[in-house]
């Protein structure tokens, strides 16, 4: 075959012209976009390393603003928790100096009114907001967290900031946690309110006999101390000390703390007398809140052999009185000395003023349209408050009576209905493994109590909840009733009728009633196991308002109510416990600096943890900014244009194209000489 010219031209220019074309139009593409490839289809490896890193890059500006967010919020919690703590030294210092007992009533208010300025600013500092969202609310951040009275009104809820793939860091402290939060490792301590003294003149100490404490009761009588209480371990009890009298006072403590569970080589309560004359327990396992107290001390001066009181009545009704003189020379000469008072009324028309002998038959204390019960209900194997889907056997007393089951307990409702009319006879409500009822006619007609499953069987002693306690009294007390004893529409019905009445619910574990239909109820409450008014036998499974010893330590805090305590004990110029004035159950000026110590520690913890979540997020940002840079670097690495590579290429492109072109010219002229 004979190579032509033509031919000769077509290789040498037509294919390497097209081809340096589109390579020089590519490279200047590349310099003009500053990018390797335009589309997918320019090359498909390098398109999708570039799309991954691009979601790399977004994912890690998520992070980071995510993460500055968080971080704007835990530094500025920081900074309030410093205002917190100096505040508290300087609340701690002014208690510290109204411990002193050279203070005159004059120097003490004016401590008071410092003290109630901090407690203002605390809670200025408590509803702090940034942009119009409050750093204390939980997952609530447009809702007020502390109202005037001190109550929280946020959530539990934390907020966390995201920090990678499934990595998150809370970056908010919730106010259930700094004001209402556990400390473990706190021991609950508990202190008797009514200050003590020897009869005789005596100064009143361990070493004191029972002759000098109580008067000497004749041959063959003893000194009779009624104990009730809750063990660590929640478990209920009551018993009687019996004391001659040459036993002294250590010898009544160290009884005390063997009703409790000590033994000749345990101890599981601390229990002394403070030099105010109060008995201080002290719980020895940490975390727990259920450990209680109350006593009544009885004595008789007369000359017949005595039995034990058996039930609280006989000390109530027709008992002696608590004036020395008095009970000397009275006809029963029975000398009662108590050793717990509290503001509250007796259930049954007794006296309020003998209320220092009872222990949880007293009335729900009332504030305008609301009933409030003393003692909070607490789970017994987590310490944390009782809900209203909690099971009552989750936190009642399961050895008392029929060991591990409800089955046979009964609670008896005595007091008022919201017309103001009285129960008589009161409410009972009856716990049985065959279907729990309650009845307001003293057992001839028993209503069913409900359960809420689909079956809506009659529910079980074991399996009765606080909503179902709270349900049928909030349905006794508000006077609707279902129809029929035995329908669960008709149940379902008296419910919501009550509903529109009044509110039976646990707030903080408390029981609590509130009547909807006026400011001040007429209603009254006192709720209480059947078994509360004996001696000796089974104790209350439950209690739900007591005149118990008053709490000094606890691992529970209420940073408001706490420091509101600590407060009017200053008002009330009480050093220690003290009955005779002010507020009854106030803790006293020396057991404030305790509760304050308790707090302070509460607090400090919560500031470490912030310090912790502040720096978490700091470092955060930093890997989070340094890996954006590295990512982006990749990136450019994969899809940029190398200007100075690139320039270079097309440096020789054109010298190529040139030589190309040059190359062509010269064939096409030695083909036009030979064609001539």
């Amino acid at each position: 075959m004979r190579v032509t010219s033509s031919m000769y031209y077509e290789n040498l220019y037509g294919s390497n012209n097209s081809k340096l074309n589109q390579r020089l139009f590519d490279v200047n593409k590349q310099i003009a976009s500053g990018l390797k490839i335009q589309y997918a289809s320019d090359d498909i490896s390098v398109f999708t390393e570039t799309m991954r890193l691009d979601n790399e890059i977004t994912t890690l500006k998520q992070i980071k603003q995510s993460t500055e967010s968080g971080y704007k919020i835990s530094n500025q919690s920081d900074v309030i928790l410093n205002d917190f703590t100096s505040s508290m030294s300087r609340f701690r210092t002014l208690m510290l100096s109204a411990a002193n007992g050279t203070n005159d009533q004059t120097s003490l208010n004016s401590i008071s009114s410092e003290l109630r300025g901090i407690e203002k600013h605390f809670k200025h500092l408590a509803n702090t907001s940034i942009n119009g969202q409050y750093l204390f609310s939980g997952s609530a951040i447009d809702i007020k967290p502390i109202d005037e009275d001190g109550n929280y009104h946020g959530n539990d809820v934390a907020m966390n900031a995201f920090l990678g793939s499934n990595s998150q860091q809370q970056y908010n402290v919730t106010g259930a946690d700094l004001f209402l939060g556990d400390e473990i490792k706190t021991q609950r301590q508990v202190t008797s309110n009514v200050s003590q003294a020897s009869n005789v003149g005596t100064t009143l100490d361990s070493s004191t006999t029972m002759a000098d404490f109580m008067g000497v009761v004749p041959v063959g009588h003893q000194h009779n101390f009624y104990l009730r209480g809750v063990q660590s371990n929640g478990n209920a009890f009551n018993t009687a000390i019996r004391l001659d009298n040459t036993a002294t006072v250590a010898k009544l403590l160290e009884d005390i703390g063997t009703a409790y569970g000590n033994t000749s080589t345990l101890n599981v309560v601390n229990v002394s007398m403070s030099s105010g004359g109060q008995i201080v327990i002290e719980d020895k396992l940490k975390g727990s809140s259920k450990l209680d107290f109350h006593m009544v001390g009885a004595s008789d001066f007369g000359g017949a052999d005595e039995a034990l009181i058996t039930n609280i009545d006989e000390l109530v009704v027709n008992g002696g009185s608590t004036d020395y003189a008095t009970a000397q020379g009275s006809a029963t000469q029975l000398y009662v000395r108590e050793f717990n008072k509290s503001p509250y009324s007796i259930a049954n028309g007794a006296s309020s003023s003998l209320a220092g002998r009872v222990y949880d038959r007293t009335e729900f204390e009332k504030d305008g349209s609301t009933l409030s019960a003393s003692i909070s209900q607490v789970i017994k194997g987590t310490n944390a408050f009782a809900t209203a889907s909690t099971k009552i056997s989750e936190v009642a007393d399961l050895s008392q009576g029929t060991a591990g089951t409800l089955d046979g307990t009964k609670f008896i409702l005595d007091g008022t209905k919201v017309g103001g009319a009285a129960f008589a006879p009161p409410l009972e409500i009856d716990f049985k493994d065959a279907g729990s009822t309650f009845s307001l006619d003293g057992g001839a007609t028993n209503y069913n109590i409900y359960s809420a499953d689909a079956a809506r069987t009659v529910v079980s002693a074991n399996d009765m909840t606080y909503q179902q306690l709270t349900d049928v009294i909030n349905m006794a007390i508000s006077g609707n009733l279902p129809a029929t004893v035995n329908s669960s529409s008709d149940y379902d019905n008296a419910i919501e009728s009550s509903n529109g009445v009044s509110n039976t619910y646990l707030k903080d574990g408390k029981l609590t009633f509130k009547d909807l239909s006026t400011a001040s109820t007429l209603a009254s409450i006192s709720l209480y196991d059947s078994n509360s008014g004996a001696f000796g036998g089974d104790s209350s499974v439950l209690s739900f308002n007591a005149n118990s010893a008053l709490t000094v330590s606890d691992p529970k805090t209420d940073f408001f109510k706490m420091i509101n305590e600590m407060v009017t004990a200053v008002e009330d110029f009480k050093l220690y416990p003290d009955t005779s004035s002010g507020h009854v159950r106030n803790i006293g000026i020396e057991n404030s600096i305790k509760m304050m110590d308790n707090l302070q520690d509460h607090v400090f913890r919560i500031h470490s943890l912030v310090g912790a979540q502040s720096n978490t997020l700091t470092h955060s940002l930093e890997r989070t900014e340094l890996l954006k840079i590295s990512t982006m670097t990749l990136r450019s690495s994969v899809i940029d244009t190398d200007l100075a590579e690139a320039s270079l290429e097309l440096t020789q492109l054109t010298l190529n194209f040139e030589a190309m072109l040059s190359t062509v010219g010269r064939v096409s002229k030695l083909s036009l000489v030979n064609y001539l």
